[in-house]
């Protein structure tokens, strides 16, 4: 049987132009008869879809036309299969990701590695979905999953609603903190008081006026309650306001107070970013998740480069804190008392709660890090450091 151009293309799904190019790669051989016309047989409509078919597996027209003349390249079609192969898992990546995106999958890891790789990118894209900069920040930190952040975060509320401390701590070790100041203060500001715990220790130790900022009314109102107790509400001013944006004048303080809160926004971010707060000669202290091993163990590490991918060894911050301005006066370790202070209640508390909460991912994630508390605490620690802003 002949087919016109026109005939064949219709038969095989092709356009005329291909069905040109075809013939111009040798692949067809149409012919012209004394009317002007070009036609083709059964071989050719043969020969196009024998290559439609090698096409399926990804050839080129040029290894198609090869596997049609001559025995198949094996080494050839391998080379395609592995390409082939790495396609597949790119596509099943991107496929996951969207799925994801739509609530139908887990973004967790999706959320990790863009926080590892762009923090403040990452923060800045969250805050353009739609999230406040405080849901933003708990949702980098805490539930890392944009479809599940909510119910995630009533969770972890839930659990933390009644404990005292929400980080390791102590109040011996605040006031060793103070008690190392080179001179008392007269103005001091609390970055992240949460429930005041640090606060009283300045408050019961120094003469200063104390203005503390959260972004947590509720964890203010209750600090100003309890000083109002106390008799010390006069001396104290609470703010609620980001970190990352600090409503106060250059040169206001001559102590900033940073216990367990610069992760949030960087440690590196927030050297630079408060150092206008101080006063010349003022001091910061802020303490920071630190390696205290050069070999810690395969699990804590990918823990924690899930969960602060930020996170240093000592001599790697003091480094970074003389480039950023700053004398280092001291520092030293919280011990091991400060994180039974924070874990033993809260493991307390998970267990409580186990027969209600069992399998909810918030109550998995502070059970996995209190596992990683009990097994390899020593390897890493909080450091508190004092930092002199340099003139």
């Amino acid at each position: 049987m002949m087919y016109q151009i026109s005939e064949l293309a219709v038969e095989v799904g092709l356009s005329r132009t291909a069905l040109l190019y075809y013939e111009k790669q040798e692949l067809i051989q149409g012919r012209r008869l004394s009317n002007g016309y070009r036609v083709y047989d059964d071989n050719d409509l043969q020969r196009i879809r024998l290559i439609q078919q090698l096409q399926t597996g990804g050839l080129t027209l040029k290894e198609c036309k090869a596997c049609l003349e001559a025995k198949i390249d094996r080494q050839l079609l391998q080379k395609r299969l592995n390409l082939l192969d790495e396609e597949i898992t790119q596509k099943q990546q991107s496929r996951h990701f969207l799925a994801a995106i739509l609530g139908e999958g887990d973004l967790k890891e999706w959320h990790e590695n863009a926080n590892k790789l762009a923090p403040d990118a990452h923060l800045d894209w969250l805050m353009k979905q739609g999230f406040s900069e405080k849901e933003a920040l708990r949702l980098k930190w805490l539930s890392k999953d944009m479809n599940e952040h909510e119910q995630y975060m009533a969770d972890f509320m839930k659990v933390f609603a009644s404990l005292e401390r929400w980080a390791p701590g102590s109040e011996s070790e605040t006031l060793k903190a103070l008690l190392l100041l080179p001179e008392q203060p007269n103005a001091i500001l609390e970055i992240g008081c949460g429930k005041g715990l640090a606060t009283s220790v300045l408050a019961n130790n120094t003469n200063a006026s104390i203005t503390v900022v959260d972004n947590e009314q509720s964890a203010l109102t209750r600090l100003s309650d309890r000083f109002d107790d106390e008799g010390l509400v006069d001396r104290l001013t609470t703010v609620c306001a980001s970190m990352t944006e600090l409503p106060f004048g250059n040169e206001s303080f001559d102590l900033l107070w940073a216990e367990g809160s610069a992760y949030i926004m960087g440690v590196t971010n927030a050297l630079s970013q408060w150092k206008p707060l101080l006063k010349e000669g003022g001091v910061l202290m802020v303490s920071d998740l630190v390696w205290l091993t050069d070999a810690p163990s395969e699990e804590a590490i990918e823990f924690w480069r899930q969960e602060y991918p930020d996170m240093q060894a000592i001599d790697t911050r003091l480094k970074q804190v003389e480039s950023a301005g700053y004398d280092v006066l001291t520092s030293f370790t919280l011990s091991r008392k400060a994180w039974e202070n924070y874990y033993e209640p809260l493991i307390a508390r998970v267990k409580e709660l186990e027969p209600e909460m069992k399998g909810t991912q918030a109550l998995q994630d502070i059970a996995r890090e209190s596992d990683i508390y009990r097994n390899y605490l020593g390897q890493f620690g909080y450091q508190m450091f004092l930092l002199k802003k340099r003139g």
